[in-house]
């Protein structure tokens, strides 16, 4: 799918995706074809080259072209066959937080000054200032390099990638998709698999509904007399995001295995509603599809799901994990957390404020959810939480966001009950074989958090932090530690030891740091005993 911003139709006379393939002729100025292979050939001339002087290079095409959605569209798709790098000499984030600590102590103030701090910085980092200064920022997408490009498309294939994305995208706010096929079957499977309800109407037979449980089309049924009508997982998903990437998806299958087929489809585009005409004329598909772009039913959810990211804890979320069969229909949950150390799956759903009519189908549809754990994340305008907390399901309530720590603290709880399945196999004493390790490595090693090795005995290393060493490499690196030092000094020290919780090894020295505003220190010796 491409953007919704970068979505072509015409309104004349219907709902019509303004597809590429096969349009004009090679001597013509705008000709598609001709757009699409110098595109291809500014990404691979590219190669090795800052992100933002690959964005100036497509700018320029599109102030050439007549259409610069166009442009932008085969762009990304283009952009999902690239390999896109973060190259410094120092990881951007150290080098960002020694500069700036460096620059507190100097009193940057102008040109001078910077230059000063960009010094200091590069003598802790051990590099030259230049190498300071590029890493600074190579970590934002303008400054990121284009690493390699190899694309599965050459320039005609991409038009029909194209071609199939637009429709895709057209699809995105359908309501009702109606679709006749010579391969049924296939039609119906990937509805199945999709969650979606179905139907099968057959000129002067009744109706033969299905769902994701449904009964597929026998073998023999063709499109001239069987027509398979896509109406969703429920009514509750009528209009929404996720409603409309389930179709665009279908799409796919509908133009993949059929060598004939027809569709109908009813558009919601901002409230006017239009019919999408598409057969197996307008749509082809050329070999594999890229990655579509993650979509979300609101900003709540994608603002959570960005947050819970970022916080690397032993959860994986997944988007719209597999569907949760409620009766005779089915839902698809917004998310899943998977814990990395245990066979154990709890599924988040986020309820926000929509119609009463929504508020009660999602209610019959949590009462009718078994044997799974779940989350519910409610809106607390809404005044629901006990109800479907009465249903045994975990609730969180939030207003305007989600609160993480909220949904944190319940995975906690899941956590704790897991924690003896977890550690069981771990021995009361463990010796790394290494002279100084990292906890996180060894709990990795032992599939285990990094928590869960608090109660196990480390007789032959010490632990200082995060960081396990033996007491002789401790000794031998405090003759280098010594009162009066400067901090940068000792825990360069501590670091060529592998020892970076810097603090945690100077206290079992006997040191302290004292602080001389945020940036600079001085190792003294403890006096606390």
């Amino acid at each position: 799918m491409l953007r919704k911003d970068l979505l072509r139709v015409s309104r004349r006379g219907g709902y019509r995706p303004q597809f590429v393939a096969g349009e004009f002729g090679d001597d013509h100025a705008d000709d598609p074809a001709r757009l699409a292979a110098r595109l291809v050939g500014v990404y691979q001339g590219h190669v090795g080259s800052r992100r933002a002087t690959l964005d100036e290079a497509v700018t320029a095409l599109e102030r050439e072209a007549d259409d610069f959605k166009l442009v932008r569209g085969l762009a990304s798709l283009l952009d999902r066959e690239a390999t896109v790098e973060t190259r410094a000499r120092v990881p951007p984030r150290r080098a960002r937080r020694v500069a700036f600590e460096s620059a507190e102590a100097v009193g940057v103030a102008g040109d001078g000054e910077r230059t000063a701090a960009l010094e200091r910085a590069a003598d802790r980092l051990g590099v030259a200032p230049d190498d300071v200064e590029s890493s600074l920022y190579a970590d934002r997408d303008a400054n990121q390099v284009l690493a390699a490009f190899d694309s599965r498309w050459d320039p005609q294939e991409l038009l029909v990638q194209y071609d199939l994305s637009l429709a895709q995208t057209a699809l995105f706010d359908a309501t009702e998709v109606r679709v006749r096929s010579t391969d049924p079957k296939a039609l119906v499977s990937a509805a199945k698999r999709l969650g979606l309800l179905y139907e099968i109407r057959a000129d002067g037979d009744e109706d033969e509904r299905g769902s994701a449980g449904g009964r597929p089309m026998s073998a023999g049924d063709g499109p001239s007399d069987r027509t398979v009508v896509v109406t969703g997982p429920d009514a509750l998903f009528h209009r929404t995001r996720r409603y409309g990437t389930a179709f665009a998806r279908l799409l796919r299958t509908v133009a993949a295995t059929a060598a004939e087929w027809e569709l109908e489809a009813d558009i919601d585009d901002r409230g006017r509603e239009y019919e999408l005409r598409l057969t197996h004329e307008d749509v082809s598909v050329p070999g594999v599809e890229p990655l579509a772009e993650p979509s979300f039913d609101s900003g709540v959810e994608a603002d959570f799901a960005a947050r819970f990211r970022a916080l690397d804890l032993d959860w994986a979320l997944t988007r719209e994990p597999e569907p949760l069969r409620v009766g005779a229909s089915v839902m698809i949950p917004d998310f899943a957390f998977d814990y990395r150390h245990a066979d154990r799956r709890v599924f988040f759903e986020v309820m926000g404020f929509w119609t009463p009519e929504y508020v009660e189908k999602k209610l019959g549809q949590l009462a009718d959810v078994e044997d799974v754990e779940l989350i519910v994340a409610v809106d607390e305008s809404l005044g629901v939480g006990e109800e479907i907390a009465a249903e045994d399901h975990r609730v969180v309530t939030y207003s305007g966001s989600v609160r993480l720590k909220d949904v944190v603290d319940v995975l906690r709880e899941y956590e704790a009950d897991l924690e003896g399945e977890v550690t069981a196999h771990l021995p009361a004493e463990l010796v790394p074989d290494g002279d100084v390790a990292r906890v996180e490595d060894l709990a990795d090693e032992h599939g285990v958090p990094a928590d869960a090795l608090d109660d196990v005995a480390f007789p032959e290393h010490r632990r200082l932090g995060g960081t396990l060493v033996r007491p002789a490499v401790l000794e031998r690196v405090g003759d280098g530690i010594e009162a009066g030092m400067a901090y940068a000094d000792a825990e360069a020290v501590l670091a060529d030891a592998g020892l970076t919780d810097a603090s945690a090894a100077l206290s079992a020295l006997g040191y302290r740091v004292a602080w001389e505003g945020l940036s600079g220190g001085t190792v003294r010796e403890r006096t606390d005993g």
